[in-house]
């Protein structure tokens, strides 16, 4: 194991270092959203410490000609920025004597500290991807400049949240942006949708994940008034990964063991008109103009209802 995790130093044996990667991998493999749509770049290693950060320009079609010499634009940086990898982490801190009654009446260490830790991790992970990091001028899928905003409706009613999606695909579709499509809401509106869709006797959330086939995800960082959809692709995002979750030894202080949970990671959105936030505050989208309809007969006019909605333009 690499020297910086300091393990050499701690008080923990190899087998009870076992239990401690393990729990922390099985943590950061349940809880992590982000990652499961988002393609991957790494691990680059602890050391790489910053990245180029590219803005992907020349995003019309391929050329078609029988020389090669159509003289198209290149698909290419049309601005770079360098962007620092921050760390995220969270200390624990194990007392000596479990430890100790661990080691002598070998049982596995406790390792709920440690699954508490990476867990912290994991979610300041996902809401730096969804919500950006201002302080670090990182952006998130929610924040970033560029991205396209449409309204968010009231998910209360049946069939809202299966219409919002369907505008956001159909916005990404006309700006270029195609399938598959992901979807992360809050735990609230990812509830709402376990409902019947209208007389369909299906689940809207089984209509939702047939538009976004890349998956429909859940997670506590997004605030219940907002939700994203996103063209996945590392052609349009990724997630650059210098070290992936894992814990090192820090010291011993007062005989109790401080162990730290670490990764290293920054979301670099290279295309962000292939994300939709939708957004309640968000101006409404324009109305489609209704067809006028032929003017009725006078059995119309006199049977009430119809004739009337049809004189409404």
């Amino acid at each position: 194991m690499a020297d910086y995790l300091q393990r050499e130093l701690s008080p923990l044996s190899e087998e009870q270092w076992q239990t401690i990667d393990g729990v922390v991998t099985s943590v950061g493999q349940r809880q992590l959203v982000g990652r499961r749509f988002i393609a991957l770049l790494g691990p680059l290693g602890p050391g790489v410490q910053t990245i180029a950060d590219d803005r992907i320009g020349g995003a019309e079609l391929g050329a078609v000609d029988l020389l090669g010499d159509d003289g198209q634009t290149p698909a290419q940086a049309v601005h770079r920025r360098y962007i620092t990898l921050p760390l995220i982490y969270k200390d624990f801190r194990l007392h000596w004597r479990d430890v100790e009654t661990s080691r002598q009446f070998r049982v596995p260490v406790d390792s709920g500290l440690a699954a508490a830790a990476a867990a912290f991790c994991a979610r300041a992970e996902d809401n730096m991807i969804f919500n950006g990091h201002a302080a670090l001028s990182l952006e998130g899928l929610l924040t970033a400049e560029g991205r396209q905003v449409v309204p968010l409706s009231d998910w209360a009613r049946s069939g809202a949240a299966f219409e919002d999606i369907v505008a956001a695909t159909q916005r990404l579709v006309a700006a270029g942006f195609f399938g598959p499509f992901a979807l992360a809401v809050s735990p609230r509106l990812y509830a709402s949708m376990h409902r019947v869709h209208a007389d369909t006797g299906v689940l809207e959330i089984e209509q939702v994940s047939k538009i976004a086939s890349a998956g429909v995800f859940q997670t506590p960082v997004i605030p219940d008034d907002r939700a994203v959809v996103v063209s996945t692709g590392a052609e349009n995002m990724d997630l650059v990964l210098a070290q992936d979750l894992v814990t090192s030894f820090l010291q011993t202080s007062h005989m109790n063991h401080l162990f730290r949970v670490f990764e290293i990671v920054a979301l670099r959105i290279k295309r962000p008109g292939a994300i939709v936030a939708l957004e309640s505050s968000a101006p409404a989208l324009p109305a489609v103009p209704r067809r006028r309809g032929r003017p009725p007969g006078r059995g119309a006019a006199r049977g009430g209802g119809a004739g009337e909605e049809a004189r409404t333009p």
